[in-house]
């Protein structure tokens, strides 16, 4: 095998497996990974324990660097074989120059744009405490109904249960006012603007 073959062949390598990492991350097929050091990203902690691992760390060395080394290595070293009279480990050392720099883009592009967003998750946008929402499906007595809501600029459904166990008809707007195992536990919006009234009625007469 020739230089300008090896080229050709780590070229069309990694032109290839920058097309499966490219298809990976559209289908996100799990597990493409090759973790040998990682730049760390604090973990964001949502409520009830959980942790926002998407921005957890990011690869330096993974697998869309490596298809990205790969296609530049190859791309580069067969042009200069091919189509100059450099000395050949010369050559060699500027493909493996150019890998490296199509490996840093690939990485410095993964970890400040598609990170970025990530890194910005505020645990307060997702406390369900205190969320106002409509009921999309009736809630019977001690039965369980379906709340639709906005938060983080996104429309979510959750369960919801009646706080008291009663039954509340559908588009009723409701709040929640513990969220358990998935459910969020709701009072009538009406209610407790009512509730807060009568308070401030009975501080005013005292």
């Amino acid at each position: 095998m020739s230089w300008a073959d090896f080229y050709l062949v780590c070229f069309l390598i990694g032109f290839a497996l920058s097309v499966v990492a490219v298809v990976a991350g559209t289908i996100h097929i799990p597990h493409l990974h090759v973790h040998v050091h990682h730049v760390h990203v604090p973990h964001v902690h949502l409520p009830g324990g959980d942790v926002a691992h998407g921005a957890a760390e990011v690869p330096v060395i993974s697998f869309p660097t490596i298809a990205a080394f790969l296609a530049w290595f190859g791309g580069t070293g067969y042009v200069l074989v091919r189509f100059s009279s450099l000395w050949l480990f010369f050559a060699l050392g500027i493909a493996i120059a150019s890998g490296i720099l199509g490996a840093a883009l690939v990485f410095l592009f993964l970890a400040k744009v598609l990170m970025r967003e990530e890194e910005s998750l505020d645990p307060a946008d997702y406390d369900m405490v205190g969320v106002l929402g409509t009921l999309s499906i009736p809630i019977r007595a001690g039965g369980t109904g379906e709340l639709v809501f906005v938060q983080g600029g996104t429309r979510h459904c959750a369960s919801a249960r009646s706080e008291e166990g009663a039954a509340v008809p559908k588009g009723t707007e409701v709040v929640v006012t513990r969220y358990e195992k998935g459910i969020a536990y709701v009072r009538r919006w009406e209610d407790l603007a009512e509730t807060g009234e009568e308070t401030d009625s009975g501080r005013a007469k005292e």
